[in-house]
């Protein structure tokens, strides 16, 4: 390892990861739990009301530690990167 170059932190790519990571944890646990999971993540968005989203597995808590604004522009940049 090089000690002379400075490091560079991608923020950016850290929010992205976790981004997803929280997204496709509360998606298995609304599915594990019978319910429509993007139903219920679009509900989520719309109303900004977390008891769209199950508490089962920590999924409530850790979708509310995403702001929606970051949550709708992660998922956006991903739809538009796979069209």
């Amino acid at each position: 390892m090089d000690f002379e170059e400075t490091m560079k932190i991608n923020l950016e790519f850290d929010k992205a990861r976790e981004v997803k990571d929280i997204v496709s944890q509360v998606y298995e646990a609304l599915k594990v739990k019978g319910y429509d999971p993007i139903s219920q993540i679009v509900g989520y968005l719309l109303s900004g009301d977390p008891t769209y989203i199950t508490s089962y597995n920590g999924a409530r808590g850790n979708i509310t530690k995403i702001e929606r604004a970051e949550l709708l522009e992660e998922l956006v940049k991903n739809y538009i990167k796979n069209i």
